[in-house]
């Protein structure tokens, strides 16, 4: 039955789309942090692993790149598990996020913008208790 109708619509010139991977559509596909993961980093461009600006922040918060993990926006709607490690949102829109959540312009912008690395550090500072956990 199928073919046959395959067969008129490629007569009448239409063209019709397969999906590359309908298991999406299906919920089968999920994207898993790892349970080290101490801050997600949501981003359209991931940064470079040796990105200065993203080791001072990670420095400064104590973290080291094996306790953070990066996602885009739309691998973050895909992840199976709740969160409950910080995120920081870098270059893109906050959604719909509870607990500890960072904000800030997107790593071109804040290399020039000192208004914009302020604020940055401000929400951090905001966090402190929740970074710097260490009783000593």
């Amino acid at each position: 039955m199928s073919s046959r109708r395959d067969w008129l619509l490629e007569q009448m010139g239409i063209t019709q789309y397969r999906l590359r991977r309908p298991q999406v559509l299906r919920g089968e596909i999920a994207v898993v942090v790892p349970p080290s993961t101490q801050l997600l980093i949501v981003t359209d461009v991931p940064p470079a692993a040796d990105e200065p600006l993203i080791a001072d922040v990670l420095k400064a918060l104590m973290l080291t790149p094996e306790h953070v993990f990066t996602l885009t926006p739309d691998q973050l709607a895909m992840v199976s598990t709740t969160l409950s490690c910080p995120r920081w949102y870098l270059g893109v829109d906050i959604a719909n996020s509870q607990g500890i959540t960072l904000a800030s312009q997107a790593l071109e912008t804040l290399y020039y913008d000192a208004n914009a690395k302020r604020a940055l550090w401000q929400q951090i500072c905001k966090y402190e208790q929740h970074f710097f956990t260490d009783n000593r």
